[in-house]
């Protein structure tokens, strides 16, 4: 209930965390489980009123019937089961109002809120706060125009055309706008629902291994993978397929990411922390500043010492989520940082893996994903791919050359008419200024506290005002306020651990 006053960015975080069992208890994730699909719906006279405006004709000219009462309700939208006159059983998806405006409202809170975490909280920068809202805010955007889901939709579906395991609905494209998308209905139950897959007869092993594989082909074949795979979005129908639904989050990796994807999984299994290390580095994620030789000793040896007791396992012991934990430790404890493109996959892989899980005590994430990390590297090393590599290396290289004459031309104009810039940033230098404010602070308090010690003696030397108790009421006045700043002083430098 709080979660849903809060509005819809907080009922996207809400649907997260309801994917996580293991972060929040399953206590609790049950009862955020709600929010994938029973948001408080908006009034139906409001509904069929959007359906009308948008595509711009009166709802009986679209539909044969149309139910009132909404099957679910989300952060976005809510969908209405309907019939079109062909006689097509169709669910309906419409945008909630005026939510737009509430949705860049919340976006302005979220990056104030995680600029002030990055300042003001330094174990925050693996996470990333300022990309993680700069990422969402460009999902939730493109979600809010259901004709970008449409394309996506087909996209998908193209993907995975020849795939009998999966199945992605059939869009209408006459009836779909930026507020209003109709889709094909879909029948099923959720794939978190094991006491209905049990009724139905379907093997929970072979549904989680469809699933994950589904989804290394996402990200590590086509490069284009559905990023938001709670349980609300994920049916399994009555033959046994997985259907995916809501299509307005997607993200895409490119061929390097993809590959580097790979390589770390390898790298894991195969206890290449050398080769992991070197693939880090190429990611972005060790920072410009460090010293890479430096950390490749250090983070080699804690991988070793906090790993090694995963490799006594079989592969069929090891909970990814764990070692995700313990790989989150260790970039906090060597300032690394999750480069935004991450964030989706990150989000997308955890989620899967735990639904795995539920479906197949057994399941194990690192054991499905070697068969595709080895495809992407024997691919990688294919001589057509060298081929194709080599050629645009020429290329640029080609092209390096011939811009090079026109480019130390422009230098050399701009160091004959003194126009010429260096940029130079110096390392840590803000946090240096900052410091050294906060010691000349501390000096200038230091020697007001001292020159009202000394004005308090002089003023009790010359017995000057009022006296209390034999004291002049002016001296005893300025030595107490004296002594309270002198220990706020002493406190402040206790509290900064730097006495």
């Amino acid at each position: 209930m709080a979660f849903s006053e809060l509005g819809p960015t907080f009922i996207k975080l809400a649907q997260l965390l309801s994917s996580r069992p293991d972060l929040i208890t399953s206590e609790y994730a049950d009862e955020l489980k709600h929010l994938q699909d029973e948001v408080p719906p908006f009034p139906i006279d409001e509904a069929l009123a959007i359906v009308e405006a948008e595509i711009g004709l009166p709802v009986k000219d679209i539909f044969r019937h149309f139910d009132n009462k909404p099957a679910a309700a989300a952060s976005i939208a809510q969908v209405h089961r309907a019939t079109l006159l062909d006689g097509s059983d169709v669910v309906v998806k419409i945008q909630r109002p005026d939510i737009r405006e509430r949705i860049e409202s919340d976006i302005g809170i979220l990056s104030v809120l995680a600029k002030l975490i990055r300042n003001y909280v330094p174990e925050s920068r693996y996470f990333n706060p300022v990309g993680i809202v700069e990422e969402f805010t460009r999902t939730v955007r493109k979600e809010l125009d259901f004709m970008e889901e449409a394309r996506n939709c087909k996209r998908f579906g193209r993907n995975f055309r020849n795939e009998p395991d999966i199945y992605v609905p059939r869009v209408y494209d006459d009836f779909v706008t930026e507020q209003v998308f109709v889709m094909e209905r879909v029948e099923g139950v959720k794939i978190d629902n094991i006491a209905a897959i049990a009724r139905m007869g379907i093997d929970r092993k072979k549904l989680a291994e469809n699933g994950v594989n589904a989804y290394f082909k996402q990200i590590l074949e086509d490069g284009f993978f559905h990023a938001d795979p709670h349980s609300g979005n994920l049916l399994v129908t009555p033959s046994g397929a997985i259907a995916f639904l809501d299509f307005g989050i997607m993200g895409k990796v490119s061929e390097e990411l993809k590959e580097s994807i790979a390589v770390v999984f390898l790298s894991i299994i195969e206890k290449d922390f050398d080769r992991l290390v070197d693939r880090y580095a190429e990611m972005g994620i060790i920072g410009e500043d460090m010293d890479v030789e430096v950390f490749r000793r250090e983070f080699k040896t804690d991988l070793e010492d906090l790993l090694e007791p995963f490799y006594e396992m079989s592969i069929h012991e090891i909970n990814f989520a764990k070692y995700l934990d313990i790989i989150t430790r260790l970039a906090i404890k060597h300032n690394l940082k999750t480069p935004s493109e991450l964030i989706l996959i990150n989000k997308a892989i955890l989620i899967v893996d735990n639904i795995g899980r539920q479906l197949d005590p057994d399941f194990n994430f690192f054991l499905a994903a070697e068969p595709y990390a080895k495809k992407m590297i024997t691919r990688r090393l294919s001589p057509s791919r060298l081929v194709a590599k080599t050629a645009k290396d020429i290329a640029d290289a080609g092209e390096a050359v011939f811009f090079m004459p026109r480019q130390l031309r422009q230098i050399m104009k701009k160091v004959m008419k003194d126009e010429l810039q260096i940029r130079m940033y110096h390392v840590n230098l803000p946090e240096f200024i900052r410091d050294m404010d906060k010691s000349s602070n501390r000096i200038s308090f230091a020697m007001i506290v001292s020159s009202i010690i000394l004005s308090s003696a002089v003023m009790h030397a010359i017995g000057v005002g009022p006296k209390i108790f034999g004291v002049p009421f002016f001296a005893l006045s300025a030595f107490a306020i004296a002594f309270f700043l002198g220990i706020w002083l002493l406190v402040s430098i206790i509290r900064s651990g730097r006495l």
